[in-house]
């Protein structure tokens, strides 16, 4: 799923078909009249992981692609009859833990679909549109959960207020402008880093040295030469979400964007560029030395002032 620039929309769910692929699911709202009704699943993205689910019941298929086969089938005809569908990773672990924190039987339909809907991890959830399942979609979900922990990350530094959740960000108003301003900073440094790079396909890696553990992200982006962007919503979001609490907080941060600097319109003619920024503040600014990110060698990048 790509989209131009934008956040992705939210939407209440209600719990649909739970974890099990199967047509015959018992847990399917029908859609009522006038009302928008989500459809909500959530899908093992590993053999590994559905071996070790199958003691809880949560299939009927005797291995894994069967498993995808069917699962696909089920996201067919949710899309069919239900506006909004929706998946997220269902992650073994994540589930039991849950699970025991909550006292429930995890053999239980009623304790899957309790995980699915849990709103901390609303972050997430993708939605779906037909994409193929075992293509690049299963990936999308398991960079989704890990993305998902980030943004938690992030809005437990910036008291809540990242993700509107409630607490001091209703109670302290003064405080959820603070991060609303913030963030728009951040997507406005993203927006410079893009438009000076021009047309090209490129990945942005960003990483912010953070109380409790680095907080990372990384997005891939197509950009054509009239400046129309493509990138993943969730992508987008967590970036956006990262150079927020770098820059409201203040932390120690690097960026680095590289990839293929070019297009069709320019003869096929395709450039390597890579480049660096760091911010220790409230700005971004070009690294003051060569910079390596996860194994990616950068030279420092343009000056954001004089993007428009």
């Amino acid at each position: 799923m790509t989209s131009r620039k934008g956040r992705a929309r939210r939407n209440s769910d209600c719990t649909a078909g739970g974890l099990r692929p199967a047509l015959r699911a018992p847990h399917r709202p029908r859609r009522e009249e006038g009302a928008e009704q989500a459809f909500v699943i959530g899908v093992l993205t590993s053999a590994a992981d559905f071996a070790r689910a199958r003691a809880w019941g949560v299939s009927d298929a005797p291995d894994y692609d069967r498993y995808l086969a069917d699962t696909a089938e089920l996201l067919a005809d949710a899309l069919e009859r239900f506006e909004t569908v929706r998946a997220r990773m269902f992650h073994p672990q994540d589930f039991e833990e849950f699970c025991v924190l909550h006292g429930l039987d995890p053999a239980e339909p009623a304790a899957r679909d309790r995980y699915l809907v849990n709103p901390p991890l609303q972050t997430q959830l993708l939605a779906y549109q037909g994409e193929e399942l075992a293509g690049d979609f299963v990936p999308r979900l398991v960079r989704a959960r890990e993305n998902g922990l980030t943004l938690c990350h992030a809005d437990l530094l910036l008291d809540g207020a990242l993700l509107g959740g409630a607490g001091r960000a209703e109670a302290d108003e003064e405080r959820a402008r603070w991060v609303r301003a913030a963030h728009q900073r951040g997507s406005e440094v993203f927006r410079r880093m893009l438009v000076g790079a021009g047309a090209g396909v490129y990945e942005l890696r960003l990483r912010v040295d953070a109380p409790g553990g680095r907080l990372t992200a990384a997005a891939r982006v197509l950009q054509w030469e009239d400046g129309v962007v493509r990138i993943n919503d969730e992508e987008l979001e967590l970036v956006c979400a990262v150079l927020c609490a770098g820059l409201a907080l203040e932390l120690p941060a690097v960026a680095v964007l590289h990839g293929s600097q070019g297009s069709a319109a320019s003869c096929g003619e395709y450039l390597p560029a890579a480049w660096a920024w760091s911010s220790g503040g409230p700005d971004w600014a070009p690294a003051a030395r060569p910079v390596r990110l996860d194994g990616v060698a950068a030279q420092p990048g343009y000056s954001l002032g004089t993007v428009c």
